[in-house]
């Protein structure tokens, strides 16, 4: 037995308590696994997109439901220039980098709309090979994890508000879990807005899956791809949400979920580092890296500058 058969279930338990913050579950996760490794890792791998989905439906149930269909239906509109714009930019930047065409599409799939369940989707649609899905999982994972830590004082310093931090971190992170967990470290206006807005946000996971793959089959004669599904906590979150609006006196037990909820998204976060290989590392290279974070820089200062504007929020 290896210290990290002890430790990365020790520190999984010690993340329900309500002092560890997300961010801090997530550097100890990424700390446990490259210093110590993993040895929990194949269930880890398969715990963490299951406890990531249970934490999302749980947090429906400190929501609003016309909150969320308000929020969702304006977020449709921010997300579609976003995607536009996050694909233009990602084909022309690909290019400059040298960047591998499966692993630069992924890249940008994640980016646009959802991270790791986006790059999932897209992937059986162009045939992506495992290389280059693991690559492109390897630096969006990277920069989740930085924004994890880095979104909440930039949004302090910048003069967001909760709402306003909301959208923001729905709009520049890429997975839901660092979203929400941003959010969280924010405030619980700010896990609303952010949660209905990434929400709609993955929405666009499935055309945009199949038009990329009508795309590369047209251009190579090749079949169709399988069909992109979407993420099974979409349904969920808005179902919880329906639950205590339409039955207020629920109100208070779904205050109750959602709070532990946000203990499970903690729990979560720390296995999604844990999950994290010194060999996905040496894979990454630099490349998609730098694609991945001048992406990651385009959407977060267009989305800010847009925030302070006024012309979004």
């Amino acid at each position: 037995m290896t210290p990290g058969h002890v430790l990365v279930p020790f520190f999984a338990a010690a993340a329900l308590l309500p002092f560890v913050s997300p961010a801090a579950a997530l550097v100890t996760g990424v700390a446990v696994a490259l210093v110590l490794g993993n040895p929990w890792l194949p269930r880890t791998q398969k715990l963490a997109p299951l406890l990531l989905g249970v934490a999302v439906m749980g947090l429906g149930a400190a929501a609003d439901l016309g909150v969320v269909g308000r929020v969702g239906l304006r977020g449709i509109g921010y997300t579609a220039v976003g995607i536009s714009l996050t694909f233009l930019a990602g084909l022309l930047l690909s290019r400059v980098f040298g960047v591998e065409q499966d692993t630069a599409l992924l890249v940008m799939a994640g980016t646009a709309i959802c991270g790791g369940s986006a790059i999932a989707a897209v992937a059986p649609a162009i045939k992506a090979k495992a290389e280059s899905i693991s690559v492109a999982l390897a630096t969006v994972f990277l920069l989740n994890a930085v924004a994890l830590v880095v979104f909440p004082p930039l949004g302090r310093f910048a003069g967001l508000d909760e709402s306003q931090f909301g959208l923001f971190a729905a709009l520049a992170i890429h997975d839901t879990s660092s979203v929400v967990g941003a959010a969280t470290a924010y405030g619980p206006k700010a896990v609303e807005i952010a949660t209905t807005v990434k929400l709609a946000r993955a929405l666009w996971i499935v055309p945009v899956a199949l038009v990329i793959g009508w795309a590369r089959a047209r251009r190579t004669g090749e079949r169709g791809a399988p069909a992109a599904k979407l993420p099974w906590f979409l349904a969920g979150f808005v179902v919880m949400a329906a639950i205590v609006t339409w039955f207020p006196t629920l109100r208070p037990a779904g205050l109750a979920v959602a709070a532990g909820a946000t203990r499970v998204l903690v729990v979560t976060l720390f296995l999604i580092g844990a999950s994290l290989t010194r060999d996905a590392l040496r894979r990454v290279g630099l490349r998609p890296v730098a694609l991945g974070v001048a992406l990651w820089i385009l959407a977060g200062g267009v989305t800010l500058a847009a925030l302070k504007a006024g012309w979004i929020g």
